[in-house]
């Protein structure tokens, strides 16, 4: 129960600190370091620090805070962006020094609140008291999103329309023409015809075309967007970016147009992300997800046990009763 306690204090947490500092939570600038105040609040929790041990962990994190910077985008294996946006921080949340500090570290006019306010974009309308609104009525655990598709943010919403797309109309890669996507004008360039394949949208439609879904392997398959038969389903995708749904951000939407070879002319606006609070997935869509992830790295069974013992985790008396499940034999 204890680390549910600390899962949830550290959505939190570092939910509240970038709304609170950003006005948002669509990440387009470097101000990544925010998020990171979350994983900090999670470990001091683990820790089972008592509340004055946890406003020195808070003036030790925000002093560590600025340590971040949006370098980690570009990191096409995402391993930076995991040391950046958790590894860093629950690093030193638990190393548990007796170190002592200002009381209130987010009160002073010095404070990480005070100063990254005003070199906020958005400082005018800042209002610190965020921080705390609702606190222990309102959960941000509970607007959290699982990507159906283990792609890039600005992949999902057309993937999406694609499915839906064939749900309604099946058609096969073959029978495609064009297809064209238009994305805000923040997603396009991240997207547009990029070399990693977890963010290329012409490679990832290619396979939702050819495959009928996007698997994690195929996400990561380097050397398969090089394949013939992928680059002919490429060469049939263009991207535009429109400023109007700029404008709708935090709501990724997308509008896929395609173009049959018979003329048909198929068109879908996906506003709601599957796998976002509005439009969630189903439990079997999510062990689905998982089955992908974890099958090939620990094998169906463990993979069977994780999924039994984290659908029923209030019943689990210790947290490392779960290490066996992942841990490779």
């Amino acid at each position: 129960m204890r680390f549910l306690r600390a899962v949830t204090l550290g959505y939190d947490i570092g939910m509240r600190a970038m709304k609170t500092i950003l006005g948002r939570t669509v990440l387009r600038d470097t101000h990544t370091s925010l998020a990171r105040s979350g994983a900090s609040a999670a470990a001091g929790c683990i820790a089972n620090l008592n509340a004055q041990q946890m406003r020195w962990l808070i003036d030790y994190a925000s002093q560590q805070a600025g340590s971040g910077y949006g370098a980690w985008q570009r990191d096409t294996e995402h391993m930076e962006k995991a040391f950046v946006f958790g590894s860093m921080a629950a690093r030193n949340g638990a190393s548990r020094q007796p170190w002592s500090s200002i009381r209130a570290g987010l009160a002073s006019t010095m404070s990480s609140m005070a100063t990254r306010t005003s070199f906020s974009p958005t400082r005018r309308t800042q209002k610190p008291e965020g921080l705390i609104d609702k606190l222990g009525e309102s959960y941000e655990i509970t607007q959290t999103i699982i990507k159906k598709w283990s792609t890039g943010g600005p992949i999902q919403s057309p993937l999406d329309a694609i499915f839906n797309l064939r749900k309604s109309h099946p058609f096969a890669a073959e029978e495609v023409k064009e297809i064209v996507i238009h994305l805000s004008t923040s997603a396009a360039p991240k997207v547009d015809n990029v070399s990693s394949p977890d963010l290329c949208i012409q490679y990832l439609v290619a396979v939702m075309l050819l495959d009928h879904t996007v698997s994690f392997r195929a996400a990561h398959d380097k050397a398969r967007m090089t394949d013939a038969v992928i680059l002919r389903q490429r060469d049939k995708v263009k991207v535009v970016a429109e400023q109007k749904l700029e404008d709708l951000l935090p709501r990724r939407v997308a509008v896929v147009e395609i173009i049959l070879a018979d003329g048909t002319r198929l068109r879908e606006e996906n506003d709601t992300v599957r796998g976002t609070p509005e439009n969630p997935m189903t439990k079997d869509e999510i062990v689905d997800k998982a089955r992908d992830l974890i099958v090939p790295v620990l094998g169906a069974d463990k993979c069977a046990k994780l999924v039994e013992a984290i659908y029923s985790l209030e019943q689990v008396r210790d947290i490392r009763e779960l290490r066996p499940f992942v841990q490779r034999t």
